[in-house]
């Protein structure tokens, strides 16, 4: 197996555990996230990006809960992000929750593909980093979420907010490969 192969494998194992716990979320608690306007959406990524960050430097949880999940939580709210672009947010629940899988499904598919292709360009770079400057480039895609949002997408140069989003889901598996090696 050669290392783009087992990049991709690591992705898809990454993936595979996150779609698992998302799985689980909607059946407790069906596709509820349907109702978040994107600013609502962008708050929650900084809240979990921060929650790592403020871990990474305190080295100590008072709740019992370190970053991997919060990671985890970056993913599928990526996939969210990236799904209520393309619905919109809706006032109540308004999908199944197969509609929603195979909505996840296509969205984990494209961050897929795009790692992929970044990968093959840069060339593994990714395994050369530390996970706190994961942590750090996922706050700085949020922060420039947030400017497109108060420009109400009015950007010049922008790559867009499902660009920034495709990012911090790719980040955040990389972080997830890198912890799981260090565990």
């Amino acid at each position: 197996m050669d290392k783009f192969e087992k990049t991709n494998a690591q992705f898809e194992e990454a993936i595979g555990e996150c779609r698992g716990l998302f799985e689980k979320k909607l059946h407790d608690y069906r596709a509820s996230w349907r109702i978040l306007r994107p600013s609502s959406l962008t708050d929650q990524l900084f809240i979990k990006a921060k929650r790592i960050r403020s871990l990474e430097i305190k080295k100590e949880s008072l709740v019992g809960e370190g970053i991997r999940p919060e990671f985890v939580g970056l993913i599928n709210y990526g996939i969210v992000g990236l799904i209520q672009l393309e619905l919109g947010f809706a006032d109540s629940v308004d999908i199944d929750n197969r509609q929603a899988m195979t909505l996840y499904d296509r969205y984990a598919h494209e961050a897929l593909e795009l790692m992929k292709r970044k990968n093959h360009d840069y060339d593994e770079a990714w395994r050369g980093m530390r996970v706190s400057s994961y942590t750090d480039l996922i706050l700085t895609k949020i922060e420039r979420i947030k400017e497109i949002e108060n420009l109400s997408g009015e950007t010049l140069v922008s790559e867009g907010i499902d660009a920034n989003l495709m990012d911090i889901i790719n980040y955040s598996v990389f972080a997830l490969i890198k912890l799981n090696k260090e565990a």
